[in-house]
């Protein structure tokens, strides 16, 4: 893959974002239907009405196209997706970077007990288990809550 280039998410860019989205986690959550059903108009209602007041956005872009997304509230990393054509080619890392940047002090996220490749790319990346638990209704799934501290 060429250069990647992580940078704000310009105005005009969220409905492009939400669909790459909607396309990552019908890839990386077959165990769950709710996120299987879901429409591109509740995933960009929710972007809208739950992470866009609280969250900072940055992309990723190459070869002319968005990659991938970082979500971060404060050092909360809400999101970060890949695009399911572009994994293992560097864009996480590079996303990861920015947030470890901008969050110098530590991260703390969120993933399913079922999300082995997150799960395995948060920890090759320094991240580590600290707590295990159930994600909030309606998902209700097991989860794990990782911390990043340099």
């Amino acid at each position: 893959m060429g250069s990647i280039r992580v940078r704000p998410l310009l105005d005009g860019e969220t409905e492009a974002v939400v669909h790459l989205w909607g396309e990552t986690k019908r890839d990386a959550y077959p165990y769950l239907p709710l996120e299987q059903g879901r429409t591109f108009e509740e995933d960009l209602a929710f972007w809208r009405g739950h992470l866009a007041p609280r969250c900072a956005f940055w992309v990723a872009e190459g070869e002319g196209a968005l990659l991938g997304f970082l979500a971060l509230a404060g050092s909360y990393l809400d999101r970060l997706y890949v695009h399911p054509r572009r994994q293992r080619r560097g864009v996480g890392v590079a996303l990861l970077a920015k947030a470890k940047e901008l969050s110098p002090a530590g991260l703390e996220l969120h993933t399913h007990v079922k999300n082995a490749a997150a799960r395995a790319f948060y920890e090759k990346h320094g991240f580590s288990a600290v707590r295990f638990g159930v994600s909030p209704p309606p998902e209700s799934e097991p989860d794990v809550e990782y911390h990043w501290r340099p």
